[in-house]
């Protein structure tokens, strides 16, 4: 896939498919093939008015190049009203601005009344506040989002918003009451891909408390219910986390003896998982550097293979 690919996409109006490509292949353009690609999709997002695509690329100048573009962003967003002012504040947090997205957020709050709505702010003000480490008001935030997602009668929003908070309780130090609000949760809803949100935040608790087996699981679940959404792409990024936390513990039995039977749910990615294998089972002196080069020369997809060698160098 190239810049080229991305640039195509943009031109014939097809926009979701640009943004994935964006997104994926990001870390494989040089900078001269991100500068053209960022160009064109500020052309194009200017000229089809569409507020996700322009403020892909604002965050990409900035993380990328230290560009800011966000006041030009903020100008054009601003005449979309609500919705653009959410974009804004989003934006703002994203680039470490929480004070500013804060403000944008109580300004959208002052005006707009419905319930769903609502319900989003407070939503993103919880998020900024977990960032800031102040969790008693992110817990506030997300139970006054609750509130306002029952009002609206959007349902798989409230649920999402019961998820983040027994993460933030867990969080905040309230470890079992969080559990029982996840597995309270996990046994009512159907939704695969709110299922393996639930089983992710489990991953993380467990992660926390060094408990990888269990963690490596809950992580197998969370992918298992995720296969055939967005999700997965997170799902597996969590996975990759914890394989290099891990790793940095000097936890390799866990991850050698998890890697099986990830390979048998995903046999997609066999080679990948057996890379990993191999990898903790060298750092523990039970492999060879051989046996870890022959299956990394197994490896055809670029991003598998640099997130193998992130791995083999994580505890340098």
């Amino acid at each position: 896939m190239t810049s080229e690919d991305i640039i195509n996409a943009l031109k014939a109006g097809n926009i979701e498919k640009a943004k994935e490509l964006l997104t994926k292949e990001i870390d494989r353009l040089t900078d001269e093939e991100l500068r053209e690609v960022l160009e064109v999709a500020e052309e194009v997002a200017k000229e089809k008015r569409d507020l996700e695509l322009y403020k892909l690329v604002v965050y990409y100048y900035a993380e990328f190049f230290g560009i800011s573009k966000l006041h030009e962003f903020e100008e054009f967003a601003r005449k979309f009203e609500t919705k653009g002012l959410l974009h804004v504040a989003d934006l703002y947090s994203l680039l470490g601005y929480p004070e500013k997205a804060l403000e944008i957020y109580e300004g959208v709050l002052a005006e707009e009344k419905r319930p769903e709505i609502v319900g989003e702010v407070y939503y993103s003000i919880a998020a900024i506040y977990e960032e800031l480490q102040e969790y008693e008001k992110a817990i506030e935030f997300i139970r006054k989002a609750i509130e306002e997602f029952k009002a609206a009668n959007a349902k798989r929003k409230e649920l999402q918003a019961r998820v983040y908070e027994g993460y933030l309780l867990y969080e905040s130090g309230d470890k079992v009451k969080a559990k029982e609000i996840l597995a309270k949760l996990l046994a009512e809803v159907e939704d695969k891909e709110l299922i393996a949100q639930i089983h992710l935040a489990f991953e993380e608790m467990f992660e926390d408390e060094e408990n990888y087996e269990a963690a490596f699981h809950e992580c197998l679940y969370a992918m298992i219910n995720s296969k055939d959404s967005d999700f997965f792409e997170i799902a597996f990024d969590g996975l990759v986390d914890l394989i290099w936390q891990a790793i940095i513990d000097d936890s390799f039995e866990e991850i050698y003896n998890s890697m099986p039977m990830f390979k048998v749910a995903f046999p997609e990615l066999s080679d990948f998982f057996e890379g990993v294998r191999l990898i903790a089972l060298y750092k523990d002196g039970k492999a060879g550097r051989e046996d870890v080069s022959a299956i990394l020369d197994r490896i055809k997809d670029e991003r598998l293979l640099s997130i193998l060698e992130f791995l083999g160098e994580a505890e340098l």
